[in-house]
């Protein structure tokens, strides 16, 4: 019966894809839902953003094994940049009128600076893809005994259906319902299994002393890795086209903040209820986390042997939601990246007509998740294939965009320098394994060339 669920919330999904499809007759349309979202679709789709794979599967095994310390970046991260979004970010974006973030960087620093961010921030996705893909294939191998690779193949195409037709339009659509299914479902598997376990009392008791504690040990190493671990996503993924994508797609800039405020709080209001879900199924059936040698397999093993088959039918629909709403939005950004700011510049001596860009994003769809297949087939861990996807944007893209909104000396040599060196003191630190967070020393450069480019050679007129 369970099984049987799954395939007609596969089939349903692409039904809703293909309604929404409808709406769909220009580039615009097909990118940014012609920018007619109402602020409570917008903020579920961008809650649906993240909410996929990492935190139901990826980060509720690692705040088993690490208490909350271990989750800094996912959930509170995600939901840190959300509210930074809105209140800094969100209004004068949208006021700019243009279809990627990209497009922002050619306008601010030029050219040059544009296809720069596009080659970094296309290539950032495909772990972020991959990671729900293989939470796509897990869970099917969990249901039927599929090998994980066909399902990871499976569950692509799926999402690539409704994508590749619908655009921005069926993911928003997608997202709201896939948005209600998973609260719902995860409400009522945590009232289940919070019952069992008997309650907040009997949780801590059962817990070690510090579990709950959000604070970094003193130490350089400790503060450095906390930091890091925040601003992965809680900075690294504000200059990202995926949010860019829903900010743009609201149907006004005070929409567009509002609705981006809100999705912080949801996020860490609903990001909190895997966590606890996976916390309690532990306590209760320990054999299920001591016997499985994924952990990334723990929540759903622990539900599907033990608990009836609604329950299972609610959770099952709470994660499929959460994974292919993540995965469409994810394939969308950067395949519009790829095909505004990369492929369309080929093509400025015979500009292509709106029916030729759709079609060339449509491409652009099929391009990136075929791409982020193969990579989910290469590697299995869920939590380090989302990491690695915010770390590129963060050393390479932070520092120019928010230069560029709030600073008027930011110059087209700063945001050079920024993009180039965050991006390869990473790559070098990495190399070297260093003990301090990449992401520290990188971040700490990117700023700081971003700054001293920007004074030793100023733009003309600013």
């Amino acid at each position: 019966m369970v099984l049987g669920f799954v395939i007609g919330y596969l089939l349903l999904t692409i039904l809703i894809g293909y309604l929404a499809s409808r709406r769909v007759s220009t580039t615009t349309d097909f990118l940014a839902a012609g920018k007619q979202l109402p602020m409570s679709v917008t903020a579920a789709a961008l809650f649906a953003t993240w909410f996929g794979s990492e935190t139901l599967m990826g980060a509720s095994s690692e705040f088993v094994e690490k208490g909350a310390i271990g989750v800094i970046e996912d959930p509170l991260g995600a939901a840190l940049c959300f509210v930074l979004v809105g209140l800094f970010y969100a209004k004068p974006l949208y006021n700019l009128n243009v279809l990627t973030i990209n497009d922002y960087f050619r306008l601010r620093f030029g050219v040059k600076a544009e296809l720069i961010s596009a080659l970094l921030m296309v290539p950032s996705y495909f772990g972020w893809i991959a990671a729900q893909l293989v939470a796509l294939g897990l869970l099917l191998h969990t249901l039927t005994d599929l090998p994980v690779a066909w399902g990871v193949w499976l569950g692509m195409l799926v999402v690539l259906c409704y994508t590749y037709i619908g655009g921005m339009w069926a993911i928003s659509v997608t997202d709201f319902v896939q948005t209600i299914v998973i609260i719902v479902g995860l409400i009522f598997l945590l009232q289940r299994l919070w019952t069992d376990v008997g309650g907040w009392e009997e949780i801590q008791r059962r817990t070690p002393e510090g579990f709950f504690s959000i604070v970094p040990e003193f130490s350089w190493q400790g503060i450095t890795t906390y930091v890091a671990a925040l601003i992965t996503l809680g900075l690294g993924s504000i200059p990202s086209q995926d949010i860019f994508q829903r900010i743009i797609s609201s149907r006004s800039a005070k929409a567009a903040a509002n609705a981006s405020v809100l999705s912080g709080v949801m996020y860490l209001s609903v990001g909190i209820m895997p966590l606890m879900i996976t916390l309690c199924g532990s306590m209760i059936y320990p054999d299920v986390l001591h016997n499985n040698t994924d952990s990334q397999l723990v929540l759903p093993e622990m539900v599907l042997r033990h608990t009836d088959t609604w329950m299972q039918i609610l959770f099952m629909g709470a994660l499929l939601s959460a994974i292919l709403s993540t995965t469409s939005g994810a394939i969308l950004a950067p395949a519009s990246v790829l095909g505004e700011n990369i492929i369309k510049p080929i093509f400025k001596g015979t500009p292509l007509s709106d029916r030729q860009m759709l079609a060339l994003m449509r491409t652009s769809v099929v391009i990136v998740a075929v791409l982020s297949a193969i990579m989910a087939n290469l590697h299995s861990s869920i939590y380090e294939l989302a990491g690695m996807a915010s770390a590129f944007t963060l050393v390479s893209l932070f520092a120019p965009l928010t230069a560029g909104l709030y600073w008027k000396k930011a110059s087209s040599l700063g945001a050079l320098a920024s993009m180039l060196s965050g991006m390869a003191v990473w790559l070098i630190c990495i190399g070297l394994e260093t003990t301090t967070p990449p992401l520290i020393y990188a971040t700490a450069v990117s700023i700081f060339c971003m700054i001293g480019g920007s004074l030793i050679k100023p733009d003309t007129g600013k």
